[in-house]
């Protein structure tokens, strides 16, 4: 075994191994359990770049032989735009996933903010709080946006999705006091515990509700403190949601509804996708049959010229030809020779589209680039075609055209996305309402501060327990509900949104229209193309008899002595043009039913094409080997 056939062998078992073990392309969860599942991203397999094995299966001693039927199942197999195609209808999945979630992208949460917070009433700072006297300290808590979201046009569905937040915070602060006659010290330390928890869920119908839990821990060296240290739960309440902007399941819901159209869309893409894959490579496999034949053409006038030529010489020879006429029939063999090559080349080229069509790798592939592709079938022209009237042509092309059926659902999805621009003109208006609870305990502590003695009231004496109790039992409830309105004066922006919205929509809706319109000339046009084709065809294949009827009367009567050469060349060459014609009328038959096919909608079931096969990377035609002779 020699270096080369050792590489190529080696490569062959190496693709053969990928392809094995090439897993699907749908994203996998982590099979972990459900609680952590939600925090791990999926995990994406690798791009397949591995041809099926029916590509290797079809090769015998470096020819490629094919059927269309084999061409097809490869293409269907191995063609990257097929593959990448396959990736939208799981785009589309997880698009409907995030749209299920409501919202719009989340920022990033700060917590921060609650270092060194206490509750009202709670310790010295508390207590200023709870009195409306402002300070400095570090009590001063931002109210910065900790969850910005990216507005988009129209109402911003709820986040639909649970939310439970919770943090714990613990900070030691020192502060000194300006104003020592209510602490009674010029520096107060205090060390506070802060934990928080929240559950928080939107609804279709556009509201929200909010449950939070607080506890503030606070100790301090405050010798003015009845009770220290201290624990203030607090458990709390909140509900709003939109009565004009923002209110009805069909608004909030529309980018749910539009991500299910959309599923449907992909699936109509990628059908039309694999139909436009196969419909090249019908084209590309029936002009690589077209090329063999011109080839064969060609070499029968080579061989006919170069006879010509030796028979010229032979009579050279004997006296009964000029030089002149040798040289011209030198010339007419040259001149088909180049011909033959610029047949073969137009051969070679069409050979690299093909395979480029039907492999993942193309001619990087060594094995692939080296063979030789063979087709088995030809160009096959019935005795008539049976067309139905235009009418029911074009009536099927309007039920089964995929492109036609996305370009209608397109508008439907427009007009639900429409549904947020036109609700967006309304004012907003919400209702809210909160309810809370609070508890206070703590260690009680004897003060005694300008003769007078102060000490904790016993109902707030106790731990957690005891606080908790006052939340349960509503000891010191507080309630709140209200309304937000919101009318912008000339509401220009919302009123521009939905216009260029519905303007858009009514764009697109004639388009659509336009291409409806279109499906009936395609029709006809394409009827007229294929009655054209075999009107030429036949006309071409009654030319090419004629012509070497012709070429074989001019020879007998050169053979004769009655004729010239010059006439015999001409003639040659007026067969070798009829061959061409009459190839290119084959080839031109075999594009127009293909196209025909094509704008029907029954380029699959013509072909016996399953597009579900399509979807799983493996056809279900079984291909073999013709037999060796």
């Amino acid at each position: 075994m020699n270096r080369a056939t050792a590489t190529t062998l080696c490569y062959l078992c190496s693709i053969a191994l990928l392809r094995a073990q090439q897993p699907a392309i749908e994203p996998v969860k982590p099979a972990v359990p459900a609680i952590v599942r939600p925090y791990l991203a999926p995990e994406i397999p690798p791009i397949r770049v591995a041809n099926s094995g029916r590509l290797r299966d079809l090769m015998r001693a470096g020819i490629l032989y094919l059927t269309a039927q084999d061409a097809i199942a490869l293409a269907l197999e191995n063609n990257i735009d097929i593959e990448v195609a396959r990736y939208s209808p799981l785009v589309s999945t997880w698009q409907l996933e995030r749209a299920q979630a409501g919202g719009a992208l989340p920022g990033v949460p700060s917590n921060a903010s609650q270092a060194g917070s206490v509750a009202s009433g709670q310790g010295i700072l508390g207590s200023r709080a709870a009195a409306g006297v402002s300070t400095n300290a570090a009590n001063n808590n931002g109210n910065g946006a900790g969850n910005a979201t990216i507005s988009q046009i129209g109402p911003i569905a709820q986040t639909l999705d649970p939310s439970i937040q919770g943090s714990s915070t613990f900070s030691h602060t020192t502060t000194p006091q300006a104003d020592v006659v209510q602490s009674l010290l010029p520096i107060l330390i205090s060390n506070t515990r802060v934990y928080t928890g929240s559950y928080q869920e939107g609804f279709l119908t556009g509201g929200a509700i909010n449950v939070s839990y607080s506890d503030h821990y606070l100790n301090e060296n405050a010798p003015t403190d009845v009770l220290n240290p201290s624990v203030a739960p607090n458990l709390s309440f909140a509900f709003q949601h939109n009565l004009l902007q923002g209110f009805g399941v069909a608004v909030n819901a529309r980018n749910i509804t539009v991500a299910k159209m959309n599923l449907k869309i992909s699936d109509l893409n990628f059908k039309t996708q694999v139909i436009g894959t196969v419909t090249n490579v019908l084209n590309l496999y029936y002009a690589l049959v077209a090329d063999y034949e011109d080839v064969r053409a060609k070499k029968s006038a080579l061989e006919a010229a170069q006879r010509f030529y030796q028979e010229s010489q032979q009579r050279l020879q004997l006296g009964s030809l000029s030089p002149l006429d040798v040289t011209t029939a030198e010339s007419q063999a040259a001149s088909s020779q180049n011909d033959l090559v610029v047949s073969q080349t137009n051969l070679a080229q069409q050979e690299l589209q093909l395979k480029n069509a039907l492999s993942r790798t193309g001619v990087m592939d060594p094995v692939l680039a080296s063979v030789e592709i063979m087709p088995l079938d030809q160009i096959v022209i019935p005795e008539k075609d049976d067309l139905p009237p235009i009418k029911e042509l074009v009536a099927r092309a309007l039920a089964n055209r995929s492109d036609l059926a996305a370009e209608r659902a397109s508008i439907e999805t427009a007009e639900v996305s429409a549904l947020g621009t036109k609700n967006g003109v309304l004012p907003s208006l919400q209702v809210f309402g909160a309810e809370s609870q609070a508890g206070l305990a703590g260690t009680p502590k004897t003060v005694t501060a300008a003769g007078v003695t102060e000490t904790a009231n016993p109902y707030f004496i106790g731990g957690i327990g005891t606080a908790l109790s006052q939340v349960f039992q509503r000891n010191f409830p507080k309630e709140r509900i209200g309304a937000f309105i919101q009318a912008p004066v000339f509401n220009r922006q919302a009123q521009a949104d939905a216009g260029i919205d519905q303007l858009q929509l009514r764009q697109t809706q004639l388009t659509t229209q336009r291409d409806l319109n279109q499906v009936a000339v395609d029709v006809s046009n394409y009827v007229v193309a294929l009655r054209q084709a075999r009107a030429r065809y036949a006309a071409a294949a009654q030319n090419r008899i004629l012509q070497q009827q012709l070429l074989d009367a001019e020879q007998e009567k050169f053979s004769l002595g009655a004729s010239t050469p010059y006439n015999v060349i001409q003639q040659q060459r007026d067969v070798a043009a009829a061959q061409s014609t009459e190839i290119a009328a084959l080839a031109a038959y075999g594009n127009a039913r293909v196209a025909l096919d094509q704008t029907l909608g029954a380029t699959l079931e013509t072909n016996h094409v399953s597009i579900e096969d399509a979807r799983a990377d493996k056809s279900a035609r079984v291909s073999t080997l013709p037999a060796e002779k």
